[in-house]
């Protein structure tokens, strides 16, 4: 029984493998939302929030997620209103988050979405609160092992992720120097993201500018780039370090996969480790590191930076600033207002 509520959806038309992500890989279409079965939930979208990977969900490069189909709605993750329930976990009114798609009025299982609070870290469940922040978390003290004293290097250190790991590091007791594009950016990591130094990768010599900040000293690298810059920060690791790989938004930006690093035998000569993860890897810990999070955030330690466009016939052009370098902060849409 159709419920009669305009549900506007962008769906997947192309699939942007070797190139950038266009406007035209997504077509728009207006239908009406489904009432909620048994166990599940109608809600109304409030925010969709947007990740580098979800260019490589389109073009069903790496088996860690499920398949996408052209014609299917577009995968995201979204803050939400329920306006509808025939769940007893859920009521109407609940703010729930989860994998909402990019539509309106998406219904889904109510066990397949989390309810968080109506406050004013209500956005923050999808940037440090949510998977940006835990990856953050478990990418740096659980992969890369930081100790005090420890140099911890980032790449894409003024994006949702990056910016949390520096803040993460300096609370461990370590020296944190970040890369990023543009003067702003940088000016951002020193003085309000908790870097020690930052590099501008626009505008001089990465591998210059490393070996002024940490040569041969890089304890920890956390990698979010890959590509040339990994190639570099291969060549300034210190003995035993730990270089963690958690995305490449180079890759993203082209497709396939980049050549290897030249740099690679240094592993060996520092005795190093490079360690790919996942953030499903530890469900089972989610709890804790948010409560840590949010610990954080109350006492001021970590704070956070949101980059939110507005209207939902931006989707596309909203997602394509992850690309571009446009997006400072964790990139989000703003669809509405909660009632």
């Amino acid at each position: 029984m159709a419920s009669n509520r305009p549900n506007r959806q962008w769906l997947i038309a192309e699939r942007p493998l070797g190139r950038a992500v266009e406007e035209s890989d997504f077509t728009f279409k207006e239908s009406e939302s489904r009432d909620p079965g048994p166990g599940e939930v109608l809600i109304k979208t409030l925010y969709l929030a947007f990740d580098p990977a979800q260019k490589g969900w389109m073009e069903n490069i790496g088996g860690y997620a499920a398949p996408t189909e052209i014609g299917d709605v577009m995968r995201g993750t979204g803050l939400g209103q329920v306006v509808q329930s025939s769940s007893d976990k859920l009521a109407e009114g609940d703010i729930v988050l989860g994998q909402l798609g990019w539509e309106e009025y998406p219904t889904v299982a109510a066990d397949t979405v989390q309810k968080v609070d109506n406050n004013d870290l209500m956005t923050a469940y999808m940037g440090p609160l949510g998977t940006t922040g835990l990856t953050a978390f478990f990418g740096l003290f659980d992969v890369g092992k930081p100790v005090p004293g420890d140099t911890v290097v980032v790449s894409g250190a003024a994006g949702a992720t990056g910016s949390m790991v520096g803040q993460f590091a300096k609370i461990a007791g370590c020296k944190t120097v970040g890369i990023a594009g543009g003067p702003d950016k940088c000016a951002w990591l020193t003085s309000e993201g908790g870097y020690d130094a930052a590099i501008d990768y626009k505008t001089g010599d990465v591998r210059e500018q490393l070996k002024a900040h940490c040569n041969q000293s890089i304890d920890v690298f956390y990698d979010n780039v890959g590509g040339k810059i990994l190639n570099e920060a291969l060549r300034h690791i210190s003995l035993n370090a730990r270089v963690v790989i958690c995305g490449g938004i180079s890759r993203y930006e082209t497709g396939g996969m980049p050549a290897g690093p030249e740099n690679y035998f240094n592993l060996i000569f520092k005795r190093a480790s490079m360690t790919g993860f996942l953030l499903t890897d530890y469900v089972h810990k989610f709890d804790f590191a948010r409560g840590r999070i949010l610990e954080w955030i109350r006492d001021g330690k970590v704070t956070y930076k949101e980059d939110i466009q507005e209207g939902f016939e931006n989707t596309p052009k909203t997602f394509m600033r992850l690309f571009t370098g446009q997006n400072f902060g964790k990139q989000m849409l703003k669809i509405a207002d909660p009632a």
